[in-house]
């Protein structure tokens, strides 16, 4: 076979697995509950006019995203325990605004004591992200030592209104389609659960080590982009998310423009808000790359909404642009690495040694 030939054969496989699009049984239901989680906050801080209070309930309302589709019980129970935990991770994020030196490490920390406990009960996507950002972008807010309270607060009305959507929505999905039965899978062993969790959350550490570096306008989104890509089950499957959250992001990119270029105003933005919201969590299960296109204006929207109208897009969206492109690249590397046996090896040895042997084992 012509070397040209193999060329020919692995471009038409690659891009079949880039554009391959999966089953998905999600009830339609699901997406608008995620789109009301996240959006109702947005529509309080419209009416009394303080976008800036609900940008960080909307925040807060992602939470609905860990709703797992068990019994109502066991339902309820993790949402909260995750919502406790995304209140505690935006917490330490704003505390680590004032101590700057301490980001780095609060977020190496946060990163993997949350991957560990996501991997230990077998938790989907979307894994450590919304906690690994809540901690990202509370650690960006510019907000007075004083306001930190009130900051913290906002964020926990909004995991609560995301438990009460998911409690009423829980009802009505369990009567239409009953809980599912989790499949039986293997025990979690220490390097699924603790070799891997500390690895992922060193490179997302230099991620943001490196945007500090660049003295970027906003470091969290590089940071959050490299944990996105490194979680990848295998480095085929961390290519793809790459490349996916690349083409989509830049896709995404264009589709802000055009949605800047409108005369938007807060309650144009809060509608549009869970309008996306509801395409993303109707497209994430089919194509991560085309739900990427409309992930990012809603991360943009969320991001600028206090201040809409006062900055300019093309800043925006270049930054943002940059940003996806520095933590997809680290976190590549990092996916090389996580998969690597000669890396691997080495690091697990040393993590055995400072670990109980109880728990090693």
């Amino acid at each position: 076979m012509s070397r040209l030939r193999r060329l020919q054969d692995w471009a038409a496989t690659e891009i079949g697995l880039l554009t391959r699009f999966n089953q998905s049984d999600r009830h339609w239901l699901m997406p608008l509950a995620a789109g009301l989680a996240c959006g109702l906050p947005m529509l309080v801080g419209a009416a009394f006019d303080r976008m800036d209070y609900g940008v960080v309930s909307s925040l807060a309302g992602m939470v609905f995203l860990y709703l797992p589709e068990t019994s109502l019980n066991q339902r309820m129970v993790w949402l909260m325990s995750c919502a406790f935990g995304m209140i505690a991770c935006y917490a330490i994020g704003l505390a680590c605004h004032f101590v700057s030196v301490l980001l780095v490490p609060a977020l190496i920390f946060i990163t993997a004591i949350v991957t560990m406990m996501v991997r230990l009960h077998r938790i989907g996507p979307p894994g450590p992200t919304f906690f690994v950002m809540s901690a990202a972008i509370g650690a960006y807010s510019p907000v007075p030592i004083l306001d930190v309270p009130l900051k913290v607060g906002l964020f926990a009305l909004g995991c609560l209104l995301a438990c009460l959507v998911a409690f009423l929505y829980s009802l009505v999905a369990l009567r239409l389609c009953g809980p599912m039965t989790r499949p039986a899978s293997a025990a979690p062993d220490f390097d699924f659960v603790v070799l891997d969790s500390v690895m992922i959350a060193v490179f997302v550490g230099i991620a943001l080590t490196i945007a500090q570096i660049l003295q970027l306008e906003r470091p969290y989104w590089v940071p959050v982009s490299c944990l996105a890509v490194i979680q990848g089950i295998s480095l085929r499957a961390v290519w793809t998310r790459q490349v996916h959250r690349i083409g989509g992001t830049l896709l995404g990119l264009g589709l802000t423009w055009a949605l800047l270029a409108l005369p938007l105003d807060r309650w144009w933005v809060t509608i549009m808000i869970i309008v996306l919201t509801f395409i993303i969590e109707s497209t994430v299960v089919r194509h991560y790359g085309l739900a990427v296109m409309f992930i990012t204006p809603v991360t943009i929207f969320l991001a600028e909404a206090a201040t809409l109208g006062q900055g300019s897009a093309t800043e925006v969206i270049t930054a943002r642009m940059i940003d996806t492109a520095i933590g997809s690249v680290i976190g590549l590397l990092g996916g090389v690495c996580l998969h690597s046996v000669a890396v691997r090896a080495p690091v697990g040895r040393v993590l055995r040694r400072i670990l109980p042997v109880t728990f090693a084992d």
